[in-house]
């Protein structure tokens, strides 16, 4: 054990009270950073089976699922991922976490979220060679001054000792807002909108990271491009997944 290594822990407790961590979800003061205080953590919903065994949508109870535990929505047009995890189910609870670190520059929360992405994607994880997060415009870039996915893959890849390639993938151009669009349109809009710019990608299994997957048209132009690049395999991980209305 070196000197360096016995004062780490000192560094930490004189950081902690000179700037004492909050909860993830709000300013109200916690043991140690990447903790909910227990009313923020009565409020998250984590996800839990029953999912798709492929894009791990929340199921409802009763939900018909075919070979394999897949939703009718990945039967009829199956993903270019192959697997796909998301630590929170996207309701009012999760965007009071996730839309302050995406828009008003709290990028502490990306340590945090990345330790909730760690428990819910260990598998996907376990099988990675290489995380790659899911790339913004140059345009929007530039009003955010940051990727939020990147962040996340960074703190992932420090804590799973896994190697990143933060521009492994970059946006051709800007695409209409996905928001209002149905699943077909949103494939669509995305489709040649996103190329690869390294080839350090071939033969390799990819763990694909975003912030939040909605309907998953993003992370299937991302996998179908990078499997086009050579990779081997391509899976995601998200810190939330919104519910498809399709399946309930």
């Amino acid at each position: 054990m070196t000197f360096f290594t016995l004062l780490k822990p000192l560094g930490r407790s004189v950081l902690d009270t000179l700037l004492p961590p909050n909860c993830l979800a709000c300013d109200t003061p916690v043991d140690s950073d990447g903790q909910f205080c227990l009313p923020c953590f009565r409020t998250v919903n984590f996800i839990s089976s029953p999912i798709c065994g492929c894009c791990g949508v929340p199921l409802p109870f009763g939900a018909a699922v075919g070979q394999g535990g897949i939703c009718s929505v990945c039967e009829a047009m199956p993903p270019a991922f192959s697997t796909a995890r998301a630590a929170l189910r996207y309701d009012d609870a999760a965007k009071r976490l996730i839309l302050p670190f995406k828009y008003a520059d709290r990028t502490e929360a990306a340590g945090g979220l990345a330790v909730l992405m760690l428990k819910a994607g260990a598998a996907l994880l376990a099988r990675a060679d290489v995380l790659v997060p899911v790339p913004l415009h140059i345009s929007r870039l530039r009003q955010r001054r940051y990727n939020q996915a990147a962040l996340l893959a960074n703190a992932i890849g420090r804590m799973a000792r896994k190697p990143v390639i933060p521009d492994a993938l970059v946006r051709r151009r800007a695409t209409v807002p996905l928001g209002p669009l149905g699943f077909e349109a949103r494939r669509l809009a995305l489709q040649d909108s996103i190329a690869v710019r390294t080839k350090q990608l071939g033969g390799k299994h990819i763990l694909l990271i975003d912030d939040v997957m909605t309907s998953g048209a993003t992370a299937h132009e991302c996998a179908r491009i990078l499997l086009l690049a050579g990779a081997l395999r391509v899976d995601v991980l998200t810190a939330a997944r919104v519910p498809d209305p399709r399946l309930s």
